[in-house]
């Protein structure tokens, strides 16, 4: 898989994105900011990484968060993980929240969130009055057990 990235004007000097270590499934992005930006706690902001990317046809980019974030400061990202299609071009950005009980505060270049990559299946579809029956059925939302 070939993928191509475009830095935001102003933000070239920003590291690519990149994989930290070699068994990362994730790649970090980063804050692309001017200056300090503050997330009160219970906020959502949307902060921008500053790259666009040309995901190839039959895969697909998926935002999700950083786990040292989360369990250091209390900082997330909603809609995760967010789907990001192979056709669409426009800035890769993250919707991060503030769970803790302090501020948060995020400088230009922090590592903000993580992409993963994954391959798509795109189904055929046919439209048919009953599906097979399984031991499980419709039991959901806990129906297993704890």
């Amino acid at each position: 898989m070939l993928l191509k990235i475009m830095k935001v004007k102003g933000f070239e000097d920003l590291p690519t994105p990149r994989y930290m270590t070699s068994g990362s499934a994730g790649m970090d992005v980063y804050a692309a900011i001017n200056e300090d930006y503050e997330i009160k706690p219970g906020e959502r902001s949307l902060i921008s990484t500053g790259i666009h990317m040309q995901i190839p046809e039959g895969f697909e980019a998926q935002i999700r968060p950083r786990s040292s974030l989360a369990i250091n400061s209390g900082i997330t990202l909603l809609n995760t993980p967010g789907t990001i299609d192979s056709d669409y071009r426009g800035e890769i950005k993250a919707i991060m929240i503030n769970l803790a009980k302090e501020p948060f505060i995020i400088k230009r270049g922090d590592r903000i969130a993580q992409i993963v990559f994954s391959k798509v299946e795109i189904p055929s579809i046919t439209i048919v009055q009953t599906i097979e029956a399984t031991k499980r059925g419709s039991g959901g939302f806990g129906s297993t057990g704890k």
